[in-house]
């Protein structure tokens, strides 16, 4: 399989329910409202995508449907990470048959595990395909950071460890990758609200909650910033940075799956337990910021 550019927007997609049951008609609704807003790829089954209260069988049935949506029109970028080493390979294994073009590998959380742990958690991960990986560091839900050191490490051994989503909030980790590493790794950021300064930064793109629902806005601001207009960028950032802190006022994807059922792109805000429908105070000002935007 040839590699494509993993670069740019690119929507960590929410995985809609219907009555307990993964609902693949929105699924491909919501496949097809991405490449229409001129998305540059899909990731499927990240945590937007609530993979810890999907099963295995509901997992890889979620990365298939994806792929046969999106029918080789953008990059699918499946979700494989987990707390165990064995089951993130099996998820990389069975996303590799299904026909994913890469996979986003989150470090374990709750473990703890030491930098030589992660290095050998994402080689485990590696060795199992030659499709990109591209690393997950998001120390506020995992409880570690993935060290430059253990990036360096990996993008030594592997060729296709080159790449990183990076959501620990500080564009001084973006220097300090970029610093280490150069034109070697490719940053997104994972945080729409620090798109900007990251990519002013080195970033080349985003891995995106907020492009769920506002593909359109996110593409554009980021191929501003990829151009080096950061004028024009920034003036999508000011108007769209209420809503980049909104759809995180409850738990990912709570917000950003009830904005879509008010935009009529899915038709339930379902999501699994331990997570619950929003509160009615804050559904209320998330309301209020979707309210904004159409000024």
């Amino acid at each position: 399989m040839k590699h494509r550019p993993l670069t740019g927007s690119i929507t960590a997609l929410v995985t809609p329910f219907h009555n307990g049951k993964v609902d693949t008609k929105d699924l491909r609704k919501l496949v097809e409202f991405q490449i229409k807003g001129g998305i540059n790829g899909l990731v499927p089954v990240g945590t937007t995508g609530e993979s810890p209260t999907l099963d295995h069988e509901e997992h890889i049935d979620v990365v298939r449907e994806v792929i046969a949506a999106s029918r080789g029109r953008v990059p699918v970028i499946a979700g494989t990470g987990s707390n165990s080493t064995t089951e993130a390979v099996g998820l990389t294994e069975l996303a590799h048959q299904a026909g994913a073009d890469a996979m986003l590998v989150v470090a374990p959380y709750y473990n703890k595990p030491s930098a030589e742990g992660l290095f050998r958690h994402f080689s485990s991960v590696a060795d199992v395909t030659d499709r990109p990986i591209i690393l997950y560091s998001i120390p506020s839900r995992c409880g570690i950071e993935i060290p430059v050191s253990v990036i360096e490490r990996l993008a030594g051994k592997y060729t296709h460890v080159r790449w990183i989503k990076e959501a620990g909030g500080s564009v001084d980790r973006v220097d300090q990758i970029k610093n280490a590493l150069g034109n070697d790794i490719t940053v997104l950021s994972g945080d729409d609200s620090l798109t900007l300064p990251f990519m002013a930064a080195g970033a080349e793109g985003v891995i995106s909650v907020a492009s769920n629902l506002f593909v359109k806005e996110v593409v554009k601001m980021v191929n501003l910033a990829l151009g080096n207009d950061y004028t024009a960028a920034r003036k999508i950032h000011r108007k769209m940075s209420n809503i980049f802190k909104t759809i995180f006022i409850e738990p990912n994807p709570v917000p950003i799956k009830t904005a879509l059922v008010k935009a009529g792109i899915i038709k339930s805000s379902e999501v699994r337990a331990p997570l619950c429908e929003m509160t009615t105070a804050n559904h209320l000002i998330l309301e209020r910021a979707l309210e904004a935007l159409k000024r």
